[in-house]
């Protein structure tokens, strides 16, 4: 069986997770939030958070949150703890994901009764503090590692953040159950890992480490997190009656301008927000990470057509070619694309200036981060401070400018 084969066989693999029904109003980041995440190298990485903040963006252009990653490498609750003030409360926090687990106990050398009660002593005190301060925290359980997941279930690191969970939630806070979460994932690889050829690359979620994540980790863990926060599944739905040319049914965006004539229907479509894409060869990744369905459904369908194929284009893009049926069924169009080495629609082009103006503030974060570890002219440091802030706050406006909808032309053309 061709690789090719095999990518479009996972595609197609049933849900793996329970699609509870939550809509805009339900996601935990609201309008004028400042969202810190705090954790180890893994959280330092930046890379979960990005997709995270690409995400909310996106999907919620009018609400302005704010993004901050406080990760250190080789950092534990408890220095999670210490760093709260400086980290998180001066900084305007009003929301806090915390991740952390593995550097407690030492990678599991330290994995005793003693570096348990520290974890769960510092996760109960960084809820009670975030309490104090009205900041809504979000308790999250390790990151897997690249241990055999049935074995990993019952381990010390799965039993001690299941008991920090558990206090966390007493307590108020908001819990995400990462590794359960996460090995729904780990389990799809080493299946589609049955079937490699002797010479191909098993997939995994790991550096060659086993517990610091690639990049396909840290999508995994932005999509546990963003299902933590009650990310909904659709950006949005039109349903068109062709025959009639009228809208039987829309949510989250407006259409209008119907026309249609000689076998070419065209309209307008303003979405309130827009899916996330993850650019060249993205789709590959939803093999194992079903995105595109529970994360990212932007809806088109279009009933009564006349029997034939139609190629679907926007903004004179082309998108991609469906049938009637296909068509009258609803197809979820949100990456969308007639190449591969092109953008889709007008959106796909628009998430990649948001993730390059994300990848830019990331940048500018790091850049900091080195200049105040090893420069020692303090008039220096806080000229580039400064003139940072200003850059961030920058780069913040564009990425609102970028992520903002737009009205798109859509033609549906039946082809001859």
């Amino acid at each position: 069986m061709s690789r090719f084969i095999r990518t479009l066989f996972f595609i197609f693999l049933p849900p793996l997770f329970y699609q509870f029904p939550v809509s805009a109003e339900h996601f935990a980041l609201r309008d004028g939030d400042t969202v810190v995440f705090l954790g180890d190298s893994i959280t330092a990485a930046q890379s979960y958070g990005k997709t995270i903040e690409n995400y909310t963006l996106l999907r919620y252009p009018g609400r302005k949150v704010r993004f901050i990653n406080a990760g250190q490498g080789g950092d534990t609750a408890a220095g999670g703890l210490a760093r709260l003030e400086k980290d998180v409360f001066s900084r305007g926090a009003t929301v806090l994901t915390v991740a952390y687990g593995v550097n407690d106990i030492g990678w599991g050398l330290l994995a005793d009764a003693e570096h348990r009660q520290k974890y769960l002593e510092s996760i109960r005190e960084i809820v009670r503090r975030c309490n104090e301060k009205k900041v809504r925290v979000f308790i999250c359980s390790a990151a897997i590692t690249s241990a055999e997941p049935d074995k990993a279930e019952k381990d010390f690191l799965q039993s001690m953040c299941d008991e920090g969970l558990a206090s966390a939630k007493e307590l108020g806070a908001g819990t995400i159950d990462l590794q359960r979460d996460m090995r729904i994932i780990q389990r799809r690889l080493l299946e589609a890992n049955k079937h490699l050829q002797p010479k191909e690359s098993p997939h995994t979620l790991h550096a060659a480490d086993g517990v610091h994540l690639n990049d396909l980790g840290q999508l995994a863990m932005a999509f546990c997190i963003l299902k933590g926060l009650r990310a909904p599944a659709e950006v949005s739905s039109a349903v068109i009656d062709a025959k009639t040319a009228d809208v039987s049914q829309s949510k989250g965006c407006k259409i209008d301008a119907i026309t249609q004539q000689d076998g070419l229907l065209a309209f307008d479509r303003y979405d309130d927000g827009l899916p996330l894409n993850f650019g060249l060869f993205g789709a590959l990744q939803f093999r194992f990470i079903p995105f595109p369905d529970q994360l990212n459904r932007y809806m088109l369908t279009i009933r009564e057509l006349p029997e034939g194929k139609y190629e679907v284009l926007a903004e004179g893009r082309k998108l991609a070619t469906y049938s009637h049926k296909q068509l009258a069924a609803g197809v979820n169009i949100s990456f969308a694309t007639s190449d591969a080495w092109q953008p889709g629609g007008p959106w796909d082009v628009q998430s990649t200036l948001v993730k390059h103006l994300t990848d830019s503030r990331s940048q500018l974060h790091l850049s900091q981060i080195q200049a105040r570890a090893f420069l020692t002219d303090e008039s220096q440091l806080a000229t580039l401070a400064a003139d940072s802030a200003k850059v961030n706050a920058s780069l913040e406006d564009l990425q609102r400018i970028a992520a903002r909808p737009r009205k798109y032309r859509f033609e549906m053309r039946k082809i001859k």
